[in-house]
């Protein structure tokens, strides 16, 4: 095997049903560390991104010059991208006014443009070719723009669409849904599946934290954010711990053709 593919498998958690619930825990409490932070503690969105931003690249910096697959780093890396999409999809959904249409559209053109030069870049956006600086800031940028994309995507079908914070997550929850079954049952693109769960998990998520800490006349459960936060993250610590966590081998065209 050699030192190309063996530190893209050291960088990366293998997908198994325990990366999903993990990354579905993860979106959940980047939306309500994101609003613990902007609403209850009253930063504001622009403060609040800012902050989040400074932690996502530190710890992004941090991930590409590790040397193997470090879970508590990874995962870091995943919740400070889900908090930083909460806090900035909020601030261009609001603060500047383009609302949730507008916030979501220019989010997909971004999500886009990154995955779209990745692939001319690289000939696939494959997360096996994750092994070397250039490819980690794609994968890292592409995760970055879906985890804010979700957000937009949430609050535009639960507000703008009239379907509540349940009625969202039980939308995003029967789109993942159809991806399973398109997983188990045809030979669909293994990549572009993976990328379609990976997006769909962040609305949900979203959803599903909204729904947690929104007032009661709005839809939601009305709990506190930051007790709400402090229990999904002992959940997230508790699998890290308790699931196994190791370096795999992500879905590929190669394995496509194989099933």
């Amino acid at each position: 095997m050699d030192d190309r593919y063996e530190r893209a498998l050291s960088k990366v958690p293998e997908v198994t049903l325990g990366f999903w619930i993990i990354k579905i825990l993860a979106t959940t409490l980047g939306e309500t560390g994101g609003d613990t932070v902007t609403m209850t503690l009253n930063w504001g969105y622009l403060a609040g991104t800012a902050l989040f931003a400074v932690l996502l690249v530190a710890l992004v910096v941090a991930q590409v010059m590790s040397k193997r697959f470090h879970p508590v780093l990874y995962w870091s890396t995943i919740v400070a991208s889900t908090t930083f999409g909460t806090t900035m999809a909020d601030f261009a959904d609001r603060s500047l006014g383009i609302g949730y249409t507008g916030g979501s559209t220019l989010l997909l053109v971004c999500l886009a443009a990154v995955l779209g030069l990745w692939y001319a870049t690289e000939g696939t956006v494959s997360v096996n070719t994750v092994s070397t600086p250039r490819v980690e800031a794609f994968y890292w940028g592409a995760i970055t723009f879906s985890q804010t994309l979700g957000t937009a995507l949430g609050d535009w079908l639960a507000d703008t669409g009239g379907l509540g914070y349940e009625g969202g997550a039980l939308v995003f929850a029967a789109a993942l849904a159809v991806v399973v079954a398109l997983y188990y049952r045809t030979s669909v693109s293994r990549v572009t599946l993976f990328w379609a769960a990976f997006i769909l998990t962040r609305p949900l998520g979203a959803t599903v934290g909204d729904f947690l800490d929104k007032p009661v006349a709005d839809g939601g459960l009305n709990l506190s954010r930051p007790l709400a936060s402090a229990v999904i993250a002992a959940f997230i610590v508790a699998l890290i711990v308790l699931l196994p966590q190791r370096a795999g081998q992500h879905p590929t065209e190669g394995a496509q053709a194989s099933r």
